[in-house]
């Protein structure tokens, strides 16, 4: 897209997207959790991605940032560009859309936008869809670690619980948090973190659309999350974290870091400190 046209925005409606669908430099991308979302209907030549290849590690940890070399091939076979302009969307409310656009953060790709409450939100709103498969144009993308300030990883964390302005964002659900649920041979949760659950911010009667803004900053803070602290924000696999970094964002938070090794890695040792 040209600097003429109207670019997209951070958050954007199924109604901007339709009108820009078909410029040049614009590539949707569908990261739901099932090829056959996809396949049962998605937004015209949008191109499916599978969660997985944002992932990286062995087990019980393999959900880390992929490689440079890894997420090269990746963006090369997606068709992406310098000037490509990025938007991603789900069929769950924007966690592997989410994931998907820190990682574009992480190696400086800064051209993209999600769509607000994902493929349900479009469907809800009458807007046409494709059930063939549309091919990516293949590019030759090197993808290099610029930002990764938007990452933390388990040694700074570490360092930083309790400091004064950092704060911990726990996105998973209330028993896990609490250690009466768990996915990993620990339970509870990361000391000082603050529960505020992915979905809480979500509309689930408008199309998983993100709610009222100041209704969920107003949420976030009495909770003691505050726009102007540095924020890490995790789950089990920085997927549900996905949404909360992409949340932060759009809040205009100062700064929301994403914990991309999550509880599958805290959890899953013995010396991190936890608390339940």
């Amino acid at each position: 897209m040209s600097s003429e046209d109207n670019l997209l925005s951070l958050l954007i409606d199924s109604d901007q997207l339709e009108a820009n669908l078909g410029k040049t430099n614009l590539l949707v991308i569908d990261v739901s959790c099932s090829r056959e979302s996809y396949d049962n209907g998605h937004i015209p030549g949008a191109i499916f991605l599978d969660y997985r290849r944002l992932f990286n590690g062995h087990s019980p940890v393999p959900n880390k940032l992929p490689t440079q070399e890894q997420l090269s091939l990746l963006f090369s076979e997606l068709g992406l560009n310098r000037d490509t302009h990025v938007v991603a969307y789900d069929d769950e409310g924007g966690g592997w859309a989410g994931r998907l656009l820190w990682t574009l953060d992480v190696i400086g790709h800064a051209r993209y936008s999600y769509l607000n409450g994902g493929i349900l939100a479009w469907r809800a709103d009458g807007k046409a869809q494709d059930q063939e498969e549309s091919l990516p144009q293949a590019s030759h993308y090197q993808a290099e670690y610029i930002n990764l300030h938007e990452r933390i990883e388990l040694d700074e964390l570490k360092s930083k619980i309790g400091t004064e302005d950092f704060a911990v964002w726990d996105s998973r659900s209330r028993g896990e948090y609490e250690g009466t649920s768990s996915k990993a041979e620990r339970a509870g949760h990361i000391p000082t973190a603050i529960h505020y659950e992915w979905t809480e911010a979500m509309d689930k009667e408008n199309g998983l659309r993100i709610r009222d803004m100041a209704e969920i900053i107003t949420e976030l803070q009495t909770k003691g999350l505050n726009i102007d602290q540095e924020i890490a924000t995790y789950c089990q696999s920085h997927h549900r974290s996905g949404f909360t970094w992409l949340l932060g964002k759009i809040l205009g938070f100062k700064q929301v870091r994403a914990y991309d090794g999550s509880w599958n890695e805290w959890g899953n040792r013995s010396d991190t400190p936890i608390e339940t």
